[in-house]
């Protein structure tokens, strides 16, 4: 018989519950503070419930209503400096930490309503209503609230989106060399995301100090936890990363504050992540004012049993019971919380002139309509007086280079003269400079901002994005391959993508993504994509595609300076190539809107970007068709140069678009449609288009040929475009 010995994780877990003694313990102060903001929060989302029953929220209602214990107990003690982040059901969160910033903490029942709580409160109604007073300016509504101010680092309408976000939030105070902690907030349903446990498994690798903080209502929308997981004590997630965890009522606020009080010590003491779970229950349906009973999901005595644990009656009664409260006292917190609701709304509604006894939002408070675009990236004003300089106009002396090393020591310069810079990725610090050798030497340098992550683009990716949102890091992350981006959908485009506009338009991304194309490496379906096509669809990226190494370093040069998030694509055929960069301080930049006309020409504008200018090149000089070819270098709608477009188009009236990857996930059809609607009049024939197959490169050599672009298809191409005017030139 084999030998067996039982394991143990060694990680605390515990769960904790308040004694008479412990509320006889608290100040008296603190329990004030946590009854004030549980009828602010209650009564605001009544308020809200009230205001979509009227029709006047335009968008889900996700109330709060019976889980305020869990956001008022865990962030009354916090600083205005640690973050939070919440998920869509987040207004209790976001004004449990906008509440604590302006009161300073302390809220006296007996005097509720200052002048900063009625702001935080009619501007984060005014949010809610898609209004410009709003603290996104009404962009954000229900599920995107975000004060910086007060920490409040956004709420999030995807399930488990969050954690990443928190993830860098944490790792920026951290490497600040603060003693600030980042909470995210997020339900029993997102508690098996992936999001969530590579986060919590990151965070742990490096001991970010960073809290998981479940909110355990037992139903994501009218599924019941039991039947998504085997165990539903959902704290027991920390144990496999080695994350202390703590179990608490989260229908006791001083219960959850007293779990808090301890996890928070556990992080800023430098010790790493934490796990807390409240368990607490929505009095509500997922969306709107009926309950769960009345969609058959809830039975009502379940209910009734929950609201008999109501956290403003959980802290009402004990502080009766202390002589700290009467009850004609909470009956009047009560009364001040709703009528200080009542008149916030009154500001921000009328009655409708055109339907007798209904109210309308008053028209005056609805955000400007040409504020719509506003935000999604910013004016590239961070560039100004910075060196431009065009590589093809240099006069100096020039340096041999390879392309891969240029793409080193352009960072190198970089990180010397920015000390935000930080470099994640995978294998970035090992192999001599990655998995290419675009790294090298950073990793010897600078150990401490070379940071090979695990396998866990969604969790790094975002952690990313958290940290450049913090303002005082500027990440570079690598993917290695970009159809890895997949498995990052949602923290490279609806999080880091959306975060600047969804959030106001104010909140800079200072965050470039690197990726290279692979195509003609071997390395089959999944490894081998072009992603300017994806990219360029998706607002909020800015996108450089350099084809030399000089550029590269102005394109790299500017993609480190914007505020905005920059993928920056290589290609693998590049990296060997004999190149040359101007000799000097690599400080130059090439900013956004200028394409370089690599050869001029009279009879057809070819356009491309990365290796396929090359290409471009090759196949014009074997049609003998005078091609003027256009390297764009910026692919991005916002950055690409149209002015150099439009006077080679005015001049050759044919196009051909040409890139190498597959054609369902192609760059050029939005280009083509763009080119074919602003340049028709001058067009002779439709736009032509040169890119790979339907299908994905495959493994087989002969296969991946045939499945993209390289010369031979861009002569094809050109002959189309001869055949267009009747075989002449």
């Amino acid at each position: 018989m084999p030998r067996r010995r039982q394991l143990e994780t060694n990680v605390p877990w515990v769960q904790l519950s308040t004694t008479t003694a412990d509320w006889k313990r608290a100040d008296p102060k603190l329990l004030g503070t946590m009854l004030s903001q549980l009828h602010l929060i209650r009564a605001f989302e009544e308020k809200v419930l009230e205001l979509a029953g009227e029709g006047l929220v335009h968008g889900p209602a996700h109330s709060s209503i019976g889980q305020e214990g869990g956001a008022v107990g865990s962030i009354v003690g916090m600083r205005s400096a640690d973050g939070v982040s919440g998920s869509h059901r987040g207004h209790h969160q976001f004004l449990a930490k906008a509440l604590t910033h302006v009161s300073g903490g302390e809220i006296d029942p007996r005097a509720l309503v200052s002048g900063e709580v009625r702001t935080v409160l009619q501007r984060t109604l005014a949010e809610i209503l898609g209004l410009a007073q709003g603290y996104c300016r009404g962009r954000g509504g229900s599920m995107h609230l975000q004060w910086f101010e007060a920490g409040a680092l956004g709420t999030n309408a995807i399930v488990g989106g969050g954690a990443p976000f928190a993830a860098g939030n944490a790792f920026a105070q951290k490497r600040a060399g603060t003693s600030d902690v980042t909470v995210n907030y997020f339900g029993d349903g997102a508690s098996q995301i992936g999001s969530i446990l590579e986060s919590m498994n990151l965070a742990a690798a490096w001991e970010l100090p960073v809290g998981f903080f479940i909110e355990n209502n037992l139903y994501g929308v009218s599924t019941h936890v039991s039947e998504i997981t085997k165990d539903t004590r959902l704290s027991i997630r920390g144990q496999g990363f080695s994350v202390p965890g703590w179990r608490v009522d989260g229908m006791d606020p001083l219960a959850v504050h007293l779990a808090m009080e301890e996890a928070i010590e556990h992080m800023r003491a430098g010790n790493g992540p934490v796990v807390v779970e409240a368990e607490v229950y929505r009095f509500f349906h997922q969306n709107g004012p009926y309950p769960g009973s009345a969609f058959g999901y809830r039975s009502k005595d379940e209910e009734r049993e929950w609201r008999e644990r109501d956290p403003l009656t959980k802290v009402a009664s004990e502080m009766i019971a202390l002589g700290l409260i009467t009850d004609a006292e909470v009956a009047q917190v009560r009364a001040d919380a709703q009528a200080a609701m009542n008149d916030v709304a009154a500001e921000l509604i009328e009655a409708d002139p055109d339907k007798a006894g209904r109210n309308r939002i008053r028209p005056e408070l609805w955000p400007e309509t040409d504020f719509v675009n506003v935000g999604v990236r910013g004016d590239a004003s961070e560039l100004d007086g910075l060196t431009v300089a065009e590589p093809a106009a240099h006069a100096g002396e020039w340096r041999d280079v390879k392309f891969v090393d240029a793409v080193a020591q352009t960072m190198e310069r970089r990180m010397e003269q920015d000390e935000r810079i930080v470099v994640l990725g995978e294998d970035v610090h090992r192999l001599s400079g990655g998995t290419n050798g675009a790294t090298k030497g950073l990793a010897k340098r600078w150990p401490e901002r070379v940071l090979g992550t695990p396998i866990s683009e969604n969790a790094f990716a975002g952690l990313g994005g958290g940290a450049a949102l913090d303002g005082r890091l500027r990440p570079v992350v690598e993917f290695m391959y970009p159809d890895f981006m997949w498995v990052a959908a949602d923290q490279v485009f609806n999080q880091i993508g959306k975060a600047r506009h969804m959030f106001g338009g104010d909140s800079s991304m200072p965050l470039v993504l690197r990726t290279k194309v692979a195509m003609g490496s071997g390395y089959g379906s999944q490894h081998l994509m072009d992603p300017a096509g994806i990219f360029a669809t998706s607002p909020g990226w800015r996108i450089v595609a350099p084809s030399n190494a000089a550029d590269y370093v102005g394109l790299m040069n500017a993609a480190l300076a914007l505020e905005d998030p920059v993928l920056v694509i290589e290609h693998v055929d590049l990296y060997a190539k004999s190149d040359r960069v101007p000799e000097g301080d690599l400080d130059y930049v090439l900013p956004p809107g200028r394409a370089a006309v690599r050869r001029a020409g009279e009879d057809v504008t070819v356009i491309s970007y990365l290796s396929m200018v090359d290409h471009s090149l090759e196949a014009i000089e074997q049609t003998g068709i005078d091609g003027e070819l256009i390297d764009l270098r910026w692919l991005d709608r916002a950055s690409i140069d149209w002015d150099t477009i439009g006077e080679s188009v005015r001049k050759t009236n044919a196009v051909l678009i040409v890139e190498q990857g597959s054609e369902g996930t192609s760059y050029g059809g939005w280009l083509a449609d763009e080119i074919q609607r602003r340049f028709f009049d001058y067009l002779d024939q439709p736009v032509q288009r040169v890119t790979g197959q339907e299908a994905s490169p495959s493994i087989s050599k002969v296969l991946e040929r045939a499945a993209i672009a390289r010369t031979e298809e861009v002569v094809a191409g050109l002959e189309r475009v001869r055949a267009g005017f009747g075989g002449t030139n």
